[in-house]
């Protein structure tokens, strides 16, 4: 039998495609081993593979494209193709195929938010296959790849052919979706056949009425005249052309903690997802978001309530289960003692994180008592814990730790302090007399796991998709660092370069990635922890994406961000300074540069005791710092220490702390790490320093062309390079669609690679992209974004439009297009203004958080909008307190409210059903 591969692509000069699949052939997925097609006339792509005639065929194949002056590979977009034919049914097998570009933005709706959760459906038709049913017969099997087909509805190929019903839609073709999202429909050619045009329609699966024709020219069959008898002709087509948008939808954003309900103990949880689901099927909208929800506990106290701070990227946190989800506690004055404490926390108008895990802690504690024993025998729990056991047996063995030595910092520890998997193994098996203290957090994640699935099933059936978040970075005493340090630099800090929130940067203390170590293994921890994350959500958000290009990396000495550099880098190097105007005197432009002059700017009335307590003067008028206290970290050490010591000195120390901090970041260079001395980076935001204002001008002109050169032109290509090193792991670990959190000192080269590899951008309208602008519009964002009005790390809009009364004004003219003075108060009206642009945005998601959605609705909202801000990035000690101050069943029975929202997103578009 032969089998012919066909494809029209029209190639440059120094490309050629190959076809590579199962057979060995085909290379058996080598594709230095590929078979490689030949160049027909006009673009057109083929090869032959003649098989055993007298057997099943049944492999897989894809085309690549090779770029040879480079020897690079560019796969085909999606899933593996299939060949599937029965044996001694055809003489030859023609497979005509298009190029799956990865540059489509379409490709998004390949995702399992599309398949699993917005255009969820439950396959009708019959598998389709090449049957040959009369061995002189000629068979056309038709596939269409579209995934964009809601429940309710069918695709079927009408054209000019008795079997596709002549033009005729009621006699056309319908399609199986067995296969969805590829669509399947097979006929025969009675005798020879002229080339067949054809179109795809969509239909009402009840009364199979055309709903939608697809646009464009008429797509042509043409099996040819030399088509043996015994032949089979494979079309594949690629995407219904819709004449409509692009499919866009809407989506609330609401931290899991912040949920309030009346079941609920304190703290929104995992079954409060459920309600916060049905209020938004019922309002149109299609997407619920949530940040990160791993377990955080390593001190036990508020510190725990970041939850970009994991101790580990695999656990679930315990304060998001409902403990009567679980079960309930048998003894009558145990259960009395907790809905007494359920009922107090549940009045608190802020998250008391603390007490929440304090009563939560003793109820899981006297639950695993009672039921731990009827858990382990369930078979749920025997294939949940093989599934996980890899992560699981650490973390467990990692907490029972922390609370024995009574920290979660591993290297304090005095036994077990550098991980070994035989010991942990060992500490961990049932024998042991602490096996309990090890086995609590089993039977805690197991019960997590089964709310929180049970959680996205129930979105998933109501065709919303649950988007969950991934923090950039792992937190420094975590069972990550525990258990494989060689994959981070646990010397460096990860962070931010100073913005508009953070004037002096941001330290998030998170060690940074062994980028080189994890490629070793094809990025496993990663491809790991997608896998993880895909079971219970269908979308995700990339924290600071620009960290997959480059990091903002702060040494271990260091306590502000602006003491950071990018990693990696390409340095500058002494003698290519020395060629660009500026001679690197080491220390007047890499060491604190402290004067007289400057101190009473820094200090004030405290100048001469800082001077006395912190100061050498090695030259007249010219100050260093005293050795102990040379570093922000140990200015830090040494001022808590004194406060501890001496608390009626706490206010001084306090006072002095930050502008010791700010002397210290007086340099113009930062010597970058395992340069040996010969690699410099400029300091960010140095035109801000004493140290730059004082230089003459000749060199701050020098200096200036060197950082603009550094910042914003050196590193485009090689921060490209690293971004599609890394990025392609992770996008295509799983089928989850991602979007990436790409706000800040955003390199040029980031979306070019974002669109590449279909990744959604954030388009947040009070921070544009674009130079010189003060606001971005929502209808300049591309298809391939969120847009938002506002994310947890800054004020919603109403508290937003109180900050700055000339900024409101003019956005009120400028972006609403509205006459007169702009109101004190971003009134309901105001709020629906922004909202109404956002929904009728280009981009694939408009993300609310439901702050601003309740501020259209003036008996909803909350009276104080400065109490609604999640998180103030600016402050490292925030505590992360907020809660709605509905409950998600009040916010149900405002129907009205949910109506309007509907009749919003649906005359925006956005709650379409393909």
């Amino acid at each position: 039998m032969k089998i012919r591969f066909h494809l029209h692509y029209r190639t440059q000069w120094g490309q050629r495609l190959f076809v590579c699949g199962s057979l060995p052939e085909l290379g058996e997925w080598n594709p230095e081993r590929a078979a490689a097609m030949s160049y027909l006339p006009d673009g057109h792509w083929e090869w032959e593979l003649d098989l055993p005639d007298g057997e099943a065929v049944s492999f897989e194949y894809a085309y690549y494209l090779l770029y040879e002056p480079r020897q690079s590979v560019e796969w085909e977009f999606g899933a593996h193709r299939q060949v599937s034919l029965p044996a001694d049914a055809f003489s030859e097998a023609v497979y005509q195929d298009q190029w799956r570009s990865s540059w489509y933005p379409e490709n998004a709706w390949y995702s399992s938010a599309f398949r699993r959760a917005l255009m969820r459906r439950e396959p009708q038709g019959a598998a389709v296959a090449a049957q040959a049913g009369k061995r002189s017969g000629r068979q056309v099997l038709l596939q269409l790849r579209a995934p964009r087909i809601g429940q309710g509805y069918v695709i079927a190929a009408c054209g000019g052919h008795p079997a596709l019903g002549n033009w005729n839609p009621a006699q056309a073709l319908v399609l199986s979706d067995h296969a969805f999202p590829l669509w399947q429909g097979r006929f025969a050619l009675s005798g020879p056949q002229g080339a067949i045009r054809y179109k795809y329609v969509i239909l009402d699966a009840a009364t199979r009425e055309a709903v939608e024709w697809e646009g464009g020219e008429d797509r042509v069959l043409d099996p040819g005249a030399d088509l043996p008898a015994r032949a089979v002709f494979v079309q594949t087509d690629e995407q219904f052309r819709y004449t409509r948008a692009n499919w866009r939808g809407a989506g609330v954003a609401m931290p899991v903690f912040s949920l309030r309900s009346s079941s609920s103990t304190g703290i929104g949880e995992f079954t409060d997802i459920n309600l916060l689901v049905d209020w938004a099927a019922a309002s149109g909208i299609r997407m619920v978001q949530i940040l990160p929800i791993n377990d955080t506990v390593a001190t036990h106290s508020w510190k725990d309530s970041y939850p970009y701070a994991a101790i580990s990227v695999f656990a679930l946190h315990p304060i998001y289960l409902n403990p009567e989800a679980m079960g309930r506690l048998h003894d009558p004055q145990e259960m009395a003692w907790f809905k007494s404490e359920q009922a107090r926390l549940n009045q608190d108008a802020l998250l008391d994180y603390v007490e929440v895990t304090r009563v939560k802690s003793r109820y899981f504690k006297l639950l695993y008592d009672q039921d731990h024993a009827a858990c382990f025998a369930e078979p749920g729990y025997a294939a949940y814990f093989e599934a996980n056991r890899e992560w699981l047996i650490p973390y467990a063995v990692f907490s029972c730790l922390r609370d024995r030595f009574g920290t979660a910092d591993f290297s304090q520890w005095p036994e077990y302090s550098v991980f070994d998997r035989a010991e942990a193994e060992a500490f961990a098996a049932p024998d042991q007399p602490h096996h309990s203290d090890v086995a609590i957090h089993y039977f805690i994640q197991y019960h997590l796991h089964k709310q929180l699935l049970g959680a996205s099933e129930y979105a998933r059936s109501k065709g919303v998709v649950l988007k969950g978040d991934i923090p950039i970075g792992i937190y420094r005493h975590s069972v990550d660092a525990w258990t494989a340090p060689h994959l981070y630099h646990m010397n460096a800090q990860a962070g931010a370069p100073p913005d508009a929130f953070a004037v002096a940067g941001q330290n998030w203390r998170f060690p940074t990635y062994n980028w080189k170590v994890m490629a070793e293994d094809g990025y496993a921890w990663w491809r790991s922890r997608m896998t993880q994350l895909s079971v219970y959500f269908d979308a995700f958000r990339i924290d600071h994406i620009l960290g997959f290009f480059r990091i903002w990396e702060i040494p271990g000495h260091a306590a502000q961000g602006l003491m950071g550099y990018f990693n990696p880098c390409l340095p500058l190097t002494r003698t290519e300074l020395a060629s660009r105007g500026v001679w690197l005197d080491y220390d007047r432009m890499c060491k604190p540069y402290i004067r007289e002059h400057m101190l009473g700017a820094f200090f004030g009335s405290d100048t001469d005791r800082v001077r006395a307590e912190f100061l050498d003067q090695p030259y007249p008028g010219i100050y260093e710092l005293k050795p102990h206290v040379a570093t922000q970290r140990q200015v830090e050490a040494y001022t808590e220490h004194r406060m501890q010591e001496s608390p009626e000195e706490a206010d001084f120390y306090r006072r002095v702390q930050e502008p010791l901090y700010s002397i210290i970041s007086e340099v113009i260079f930062l010597e970058v790490p395992n340069t040996r001395g010969e690699g410099f980076s400029p300091r960010i935001a140095m035109h801000f320093t004493w140290s730059y204002r004082e230089l003459d001008d000749r060199v701050k002109a020098a200096l200036n062309d060197i950082y603009t050169d550094f910042f914003f032109r050196r590193h485009e290509d090689f921060w490209r390079e690293q971004a599609m090193v890394k990025l392609p792991a992770i996008k295509y670990a799983t089928d989850m669609l991602v979007c990436g959190e790409d706000l800040g000192m955003v390199p040029a080269c980031v979306p070019g690679v974002m669109k590449e590899l279909g990744i959604l951008s954030l388009e947040i309208q009070r921070m544009p992209k674009g130079s010189g602008k003060e606001f971005d519009h929502p209808a300049d964002a591309p298809y391939l974004s969120v847009v938002s009005t506002s994310t947890h790390d800054m004020s919603t809009v109403r508290g937003w439009w109180e900050e700055d009364r000339g900024r409101s004004q003019r956005f009120f003219s400028q972006i609403l297009g509205r006459g007169g003075n702009a109101p004190f108060f971003c009134e309901p009206w105001v709020a629906r203004d922004i909202i109404v642009q956002h929904l009728y945005s280009p981009a694939m998601w408009a993300v609310f958080p439901l702050q601003d959605l309740l501020a259209m609705h003036g008996g909803l909202r909350r009276q104080n909008p400065h109490e609604e801000q999640i998180n103030v990035p600016a402050d490292p000690d925030h505590l992360w307190r907020y809660r709605m101050h509905l409950t998600l069943e009040e916010l149900l029975q405002a129907e009205d409210f949910a109506a309007e929202l509907r009749a919003l997103t649906e005359a925006s578009g956005r709650n379409r059903p393909y």
